[in-house]
This record gives C-alpha cells, structure tokens and sequence, in this order.
C-alpha cells in the first residue's frame, strides 16, 4: 500500500511506500515503590554522546531507510501526538484532531501562516510594567520571568513560541546578566525578535539580533566604540568572537553534513582566526541604545529621572564619530578604509551568512532542539540543503528549515534504540503540562518566576541561561558513561544530576497537585476517568508522552493507583488525588523523560 504526502507547500506530492514502523526500545524490569522513587535517575545510558567539541562530526545512531520511513498522510492518534511534542509544547486531545484534520504538511504550513500575536513587550506594558513606581519595577527583571512563562504557556502561536525557544538557545541572550533600566523590557525586545523572525530569513533574524539592545548590552556592542591609543583601549571583541563561533559559523569547517573538514595530517580546519576576530570587531563599533523618543520621567521619592521604554526595543543607532573607519579584513572578505558604519555591518553579516558552515551549524543544532540529540550526517545534511536553498533559489528561509527538520524520517517515525530521541528539558515538561491542564492565572500576573535553582525548583528557566553557552552545550558527554563510549551526544544532560533529579520530582510534584497562589490548573477534563486506572493512565499516556510509555511500566503505575481503591462515584478529591499521582508518575518516567 502506499501514501501520499506534500512535503512542500501542497501543491506538489511524492508517493512513498508503506512507512516501517520499528519497535520502541523501553528500559527493562525496574519497579516503582514510591511515586518520589520513580526512576528518574536518567542514567546517561538512556542516550549517547558524541565528541566533546561542539562541531563533533555526528555518529548515526540509527540507520534510516529514507524510502520508507515516511509518515503516511492519515496520521494515527498516537503518531500526531508524538508530531506534536516535536513542533510544539502539548498534544491535547483537540490539538491531535486538528493535525489529523489538516494532515501534517497543510497543518504545519498553517502554523508559520499565523501572525505573531501579542507580543512580550504588549504584554507586559497591558499589565502596566512600564509605569515607573518603585526601583522594583524598572531596575528588576522579575516581570520578564513573568512574561516569558506567559508567552510559553498561553499564546495561541504555539508553534512559533516553540521554535523561538529554540532559537534563544542559539542567539542567546540572558535575562540573568542584563542590568540598568527596564531588563524586564530588555529581554522581552529580545523574545519579539525572535518570535517575530521565527518563520523568517535567517540573515534578518542575523541583523536584528546583531542590532538588539539587550544583545547589545549582553555582549558589549552597546557603547563599544573605535580604537584609542591615546587612551590605551581597542574594540570590544566579544560579539565579533560569539556571532563567529556561536550564532552563525562554528569553531570548524564544516562540509555540508556537518563533518568536519581535516587537513592532510587529519587536524580539524578552524574557521577564522584571532585577525578575524580583531578586524571583525571593528564592524561592530559605534552602536549604542537608540534614545531617540524616550521621555525622561520623574518618579515620586527618587533623585533621579527615569527614561521610558522605546529604547528596549528599538534596533541600537549608529554614532559614525564612534567606528572605526579603518579597512576591516576577516573570513576572506576586505572592507574598504572609510567605508561607514552602515555598510560594513552590511557586509559583514553578508559574509558571516553566506559562510558554508552556516547551513550545517545551524541546522545540526535546530534538530537537537527539536528531535533528537544525534542526528545522523544524513539529516543534518537534508537540513543543510534547504537551508542553503529552499527549492525557489532562497537562502536562509527558516520556514524550509523547520519543514526540512520535522518532515525528514528520521523525525516522522519513532526511532528504536537507546541512543535514540533526547531528554526533554525541564521547561519543555512544564509547558506541557500546563497547556494541557489549561494553566490559568486568575490574577494575570503570570507569577511563576525565576526556576532556575536545581534543588528546590524545575532547574532551569527560560531566558536565563547562565551563559552565552546556553543551557547546555551542543556536543555536551556525560563523563564516565556509557554516552561517552559510544561517540554520541546528550546535551540536555549537562542539567541533570543527583541534585536536580530530587529537586525536579519535588517541585512537580508540588506544583501539579497545589499549583501557586496565582495559578490554577484543570483536571476536570478527567474526573469522569480518575475511577479506572487503565484508562487515566492510557490519558496520560498518550496526550502527555505520545504513547512511549510501555506496558510494564504503564502496569507497575496502575498497581500504585489502585492500592487505594476508587469508584466513580467516589468523590471529587479522591479523584483528583488519583490524577496528581498519574501525572506526577508520567512526567516522571524515564520513558516519558527520553522524548523519541
């Protein structure tokens, strides 16, 4: 039998055999005692890791026949479930109809049709955060937390709040560092560039994350200012050295599939120099904070005015006295003596996207975001292509790239073996969990906060990567594991340890049975299936793990719930009793845990 499938803007389609659904590799034997004695120990086993470098050449840990692993156009329930958690947060029971609906292809074409929606910035100044009352409003953060969780959890984009989030962990920006007026308003600029760039070209995206205030203060392009030997200071060199080695090319050359290109003696190929870097750094001088219609207001009780908030997110204005008009040389490229500012930052960010490393650095890193931690050199090199051309002779279409990603068969079909998928991170557990459980907050304040601390919280918040290295590196290997002997990567596990394994457990557990004082769940939806623990658990199973669940597993949970036994006409507390425990059992599962 075969299917049908558009893969490209549904006009055209190519029919494909029967897809081969392989077998879902589940940890063996095990037995949960406690609810808070799950195996969430992870060990590093569940994956396995690649070079240490973050430009390792990827080992294939699974082999793919193209030709026929390819999801047919009629999805099954659990296979748009599993869709789902890879280009966006939940899988409800309404968001699975829909995917089945639509068909994958049309469905993700409406996705990146969809507008940007209330912005980060609209959303926080709706909440009046820009009014200046106390040095609490416009030196703290703390409304950025707030505004983040609120853009992950309840915009109706959710798709595009998904892969903006992958990409703030690429062009990284964190709210953790950002200091002086309004950083709460900093970093939301910030999350508007990139979900309003999300379904855009990549050399936009370049340019405005280049010219974005809070990046600008994050790496010092903000008042970074041309050589003075008078005065004994040279350029800034840090966002020349990170837009290189983070944000666009890689420490090495790469060949279109994201190997790394060697020298006769087998050494790695490095990408750019420290002259590269130096001459590089000139291009990104004379930019500062736009102050170009900021008002400067004076506050009850402070000495001092406060200027309002235009400046956060506006693209940062070039002083031509501030740049540095020598000629620029780096990556093979000659910026004429004299050439102004506007040109050169031009140039530059022409040469940087146009560099043939970007294709593969970009996309090996999208597609660990994404699906999985180790992609064969296969997919990173089908990605690569549609980012170098998107079929219409464009470069950099981000909407290619992300069709390229989540249509490819090494992400359509459920991939066996334990070295396969990726752990979810912490922040992906909770969205899901409160979008599928329609998370409200009565007050609209959205206070949930800085999660960052591994011990008493989630361990990790959005927005507040501890470095310009993320939250994680990309070639990241659990020392002495069975990851490191394998040649494969596990990115997401530079989070996990002893510490933040108790802490995750405890503070879900708390979380999704009391909430907050300011959030509130719903669980009505399964009040009329809490009695029978089969099916409360085959819910869970599903809309929150997409079926990766096994039977024994799925059996060991069911004994724990109906150690205590409930009828449905039992009441409403017992039930919701049952209901915590599900949850907290499912989203700590290390099967639920490794998202294939």
């Amino acid at each position: 039998m075969d299917y049908e499938l558009s893969l490209n803007d549904g006009n055209s389609t190519e029919v494909l055999p029967e897809p081969i659904a392989g077998p879902i590799e589940t940890p063996s034997g095990g037995k949960i005692v406690k609810p808070n004695l799950i195996a969430l120990g992870l060990s590093a086993s569940l994956l396995a890791a690649c070079g240490q470098d973050d430009n390792s050449p990827q080992a294939t840990s699974t082999t793919v026949d193209k030709s026929s692993r390819i999801a047919p156009v009629k999805l099954t329930t659990v296979e748009a479930a599993r869709l789902l958690q890879m280009a966006q947060f939940s899988s409800t029971p309404d968001e699975v109809a829909a995917l089945i609906d639509q068909g994958y292809s049309d469905w993700l074409n409406n996705q990146m049709a969809t507008p940007e929606g209330q912005t980060g910035t609209q959303w926080l100044m709706s909440r009046n955060h820009h009014v200046p009352t106390t040095s609490q409003n416009f030196f703290s953060g703390a409304a950025g937390d707030n505004m983040i969780w609120h853009q992950l959890i309840n915009s109706q984009q959710q798709m595009r709040q998904r892969i903006a989030f992958a990409l703030s962990q690429f062009f990284v920006v964190s709210l953790t560092s950002l200091t002086g007026f309004w950083p709460a308003f900093q970093i939301a600029g910030y999350w508007d560039v990139l979900t309003r760039n999300a379904f855009g070209n990549y050399r936009t995206l370049l340019e405005e994350i280049t010219l974005n205030p809070a990046m600008g203060a994050f790496l010092n392009t903000k008042g970074n200012k041309k050589a003075n030997t008078a005065k004994g200071f040279v350029p800034d060199e840090n966002y020349a050295r990170e837009v290189m080695q983070l944000f666009s090319l890689g420490l090495y050359q790469l060949n279109n599939d994201g190997s790394i290109k060697t020298n006769l003696s087998g050494a790695p190929l490095e990408t750019y120099t420290q002259d590269d870097i130096t001459n590089l750094a000139r291009v990104f001088t004379g930019y500062n904070w736009d102050m170009t219609g900021v008002t400067q207001q004076s506050v009850s009780g402070i000495s001092f005015t406060v200027p309002t908030t235009e400046f956060t997110r506006t693209p940062m204005a070039l002083k031509a006295s501030n740049h540095a008009s020598e000629e620029k040389r780096f990556l093979g490229t000659v910026i004429p003596i004299g050439t102004n500012g506007s040109t050169s930052l031009s140039q530059a960010l022409d040469t940087l996207f146009n560099h043939p490393n970007v294709g593969p650095f970009f996309a090996r890193q999208m597609i660990q975001r994404l699906v999985t931690s180790n992609p064969s050199s296969g997919y990173i090199g089908r990605v690569a292509t549609a980012f170098n051309n998107n079929g219409s002779g464009v470069r950099g279409d981000l909407k290619a790239v992300w069709k390229a990603i989540l249509t490819d068969p090494e992400a359509t079909v459920r991939q066996a073996g334990s070295t396969a998928g990726k752990l979810r991170e912490p922040v992906l557990r909770l969205v899901q969990w409160a979008r599928t459980f329609k998370l409200t907050s009565p007050s609209g304040r959205w206070l949930i906060g800085d999660l960052s601390n591994s011990a008493t919280s989630l361990g990790q918040a959005p927005l507040r990567a501890p470095s310009v290295f993320n939250f994680f590196r990309p070639g990241y290997v659990p020392p002495q594991t069975d990851i490191a002997t394998q040649n494969l990567c596990a990115p997401e596990f530079q989070l996990h340890n002893e510490t933040s394994t108790s802490g995750y457990i405890n503070f879900i557990a708390s979380f999704i049975e009391k909430g907050t004082s300011d959030l509130r769940p719903d669980y009505s939806a399964l009040l009329a299936i809490a009695h029978n623990a089969t099916d409360l658990l085959n819910w869970c199973n599903l809309n929150l793990g997409a079926n990766s669940l096994s039977q024994g597993t799925i059996t060991i949970m069911q004994t724990a719930l109906e150690a205590r036994a409930l009828t449905s006409t039992g009441s409403d507390a017992n039930k919701l009793r049952r209901i915590y425990a599900a949850v907290l059992m499912t989203l700590c599962a290390p099967e639920y845990l490794i998202q294939k």
